[in-house]
């Protein structure tokens, strides 16, 4: 059986949903195993453009089944509002398709309203969240303060549990914010709605997952956000509150005895951040504008208009690292087109010194880029399929990012459709 991770190497938005769609032609499973809606996969396809945010992105491809592991912020009322708009526009979703961990935490209601309250508290200390929830929702997962999905087929022990929790959590809404409490109304309310909806999709996958290892299923493993946004590794606090790491997949999934033979790791010609925290690279003024409007860099979540930069080598050769990277997508490569120079960052100026090595979080605030530039090469590549069709400038581009960061770029995605991918041998 061969195993494989998908994951973010740098800030999150590279790409991973398109290869996630891409590649599950050749998986029987698909797994999201970490994260909330806090973020967003574009995918592309004879089926429409989507953007998801807690569905698997193998959901499009007939046969395989999608799965929300236990290691997801699982939002009810987002998650059923997405399977809504994915079945508005013809794609078919059942419990054979999709299924939901009964261990998975649900989102609570009064998630989202601690998350704003605390980034208005916050005001210009804000780490940048987008107010999903995120952050409350992981805070009470490790303090045993949410319910599993699972319970929903307990009602009348939901009910103890919901209005005990809520006691506890309004003693934080009016106490600490001065905000109005949540009420038993309110609980009732999200129960009866969206938590039934999904309810027919909840199940245990751990079992579902042991019998397809032991039948000898391929599993796919799909992560949201990338290495610098990791809860342990990423740019603390700037960091979003769980493990985006391919270690955590086996744990995240509900499969913890499951060896990731592959982790694809996925990266964007040039560099993008959403968000607050040190972005070293970020360019500024007209020059950003024009990437920023030549890549359409605004967050599939938000809206918000991306912070960007070019390729930052000190970076993504952090999170090949972390990650454990066997090979890399490269994303975006046609969106470079128009630069008749194009700026990478290859190494970081800290303390008066040249480094190669990413700094500690505290100190990456003082690091300053080492810009060097590479020849463009000055037309639309996005109908290009092979890799001897490439233009000799965008092939040493790709060669030159391949050496840099230690790990071979095996796929170069040159638009956003799925068939819009070269794949080196």
């Amino acid at each position: 059986m061969a195993n494989c991770a998908i994951v973010g190497i740098n800030w999150g938005d590279e790409g991973k949903g398109r290869m996630v769609d891409l590649l599950t032609e050749n998986y029987d499973v698909v797994v999201r195993f970490q994260g909330g809606g806090n973020a967003g996969h574009t995918v592309v396809n004879e089926k429409g453009k989507f953007a998801l945010h807690l569905l698997p992105s193998g959901i499009f491809r007939d046969g395989v089944v999608n799965i929300l592991g236990n290691g997801v912020a699982l939002d009810p009322e987002s998650l059923w509002g997405e399977m809504c708009d994915v079945m508005e526009k013809g794609v078919a979703l059942t419990p054979d398709n999709l299924k939901i961990s009964d261990r998975a935490s649900l989102l609570l209601p009064w998630h989202r309203r601690l998350d704003e309250l605390e980034e208005a508290r916050l005001a210009d200390k804000k780490y940048g969240s987008t107010k999903q929830g995120i952050a409350p929702f992981y805070s009470d997962k490790y303090q045993k303060k949410t319910v599993l999905a699972g319970e929903l087929f307990y009602p009348e022990e939901l009910k103890k549990h919901l209005l005990s929790l809520m006691e506890w959590k309004n003693l934080t809404l009016t106490g600490v914010y001065g905000a109005s409490p949540c009420t038993e109304e309110e609980l009732e309310a999200w129960v009866n709605g969206a938590c039934e909806k999904i309810k027919p999709y909840v199940c245990d996958t751990g079992a579902f997952l042991k019998t397809a290892k032991q039948e000898g299923k391929n599993i796919l493993f799909e992560a949201q956000l990338g290495s610098l946004r990791d809860l342990d590794y990423g740019i603390c606090p700037y960091t979003t509150s769980s493990n985006t790491t391919a270690a955590y997949a086996p744990i995240g999934s509900g499969l913890p005895s499951a060896k990731i033979d592959d982790v694809i790791g996925v990266v964007k010609a040039y560099s993008t951040c959403v968000g607050e925290g040190p972005f070293v690279c970020e360019m500024f003024g007209d020059e950003a504008e024009e990437l920023r409007k030549a890549g359409f860099e605004y967050g599939a979540k938000t809206g918000r208009p991306r912070r960007v930069g070019p390729l930052d080598i000190v970076a993504t050769r952090y999170g090949v690292e972390v990650q454990a990277a066997t090979e890399i997508a490269l994303t975006k490569l046609d969106v470079l087109g128009y630069m008749e120079k194009i700026p990478v960052c290859t190494h970081y100026m800290l303390d008066g010194k040249v480094t190669d090595n990413f700094p500690f979080p505290t100190a990456l605030e003082k690091a300053k880029p080492v810009v060097e530039y590479f020849e463009g090469w000055g037309c639309d590549i996005s109908g290009v399929r092979n890799w001897e069709d490439l233009p000799e400038a965008a092939r040493n581009y790709v060669l030159y990012v391949e050496k840099a960061i230690g790990c071979r770029i095996k796929y170069v995605s040159v638009g956003p459709e799925r068939d819009s991918i070269i794949i080196r041998n």
